[in-house]
């Protein structure tokens, strides 16, 4: 994800400052990694420097002064190009699961344990967010469907991976 491009993103509704943009970054993105406020001011220094926003007034709700940012027309531009591009898929296996069990199973100990562990976990997970589903905004709900499908692809991952662990054992063994 671009930090920065999702700011253009927020920021293509209309002009807003840096705590906004963060609120409501978090808010429209639930499931992703909080941005920091520190983070999202670099960024928009940063779009600004490229031309991409400007600083379109201050403002002051009853708080300290704020400076709106709003999207420029290169800025809009360059929004709908990221927006046109394909998202590649993974080229690599890059899961941490998977390293674990490759590891768990050179190391002379159990994969099997591992996997049976991680299951669980989630499994316990996934009922979590089946939970959050029935009582969650609709953006709330996209991002738990999301991460329920990437949980179901890893749960039948590790089906396979329990099937095949014999086999593995006896390749890493010779």
């Amino acid at each position: 994800m671009s930090t920065g491009h999702v700011l253009l993103g927020l920021l293509s509704e209309r002009p807003k400052h840096g705590y906004e943009l963060k609120k409501e970054h978090d808010q429209r993105l639930p499931g992703t990694k909080p941005l920091a406020y520190g983070q999202v001011y670099a960024t928009l220094q940063r779009l600004e420097r490229g031309g991409l926003t400007e600083v379109a007034g201050t403002a002051q709700e009853g708080g300290p002064e704020r400076t709106v940012h709003a999207i420029t027309e290169a800025g809009r531009a360059e929004l709908d190009r990221w927006l046109a591009e394909i998202e590649a898929p993974a080229p690599y296996v890059a899961s941490p699961l998977f390293a674990r069990v490759v590891v768990a199973t050179l190391a002379g100990g159990t994969a099997e344990e591992y996997l049976l562990r991680q299951r669980a976990a989630h499994l316990t997970r996934m009922r979590e967010l089946t939970a959050r589903k029935a009582s969650g905004s609709p953006a709330q709900v996209l991002a738990a469907d999301y991460a329920l499908q990437h949980l179901d692809a890893d749960l039948r991952w590790i089906e396979t991976a329990l099937e095949r662990h014999t086999v593995l054992k006896g390749e890493t063994d010779a």
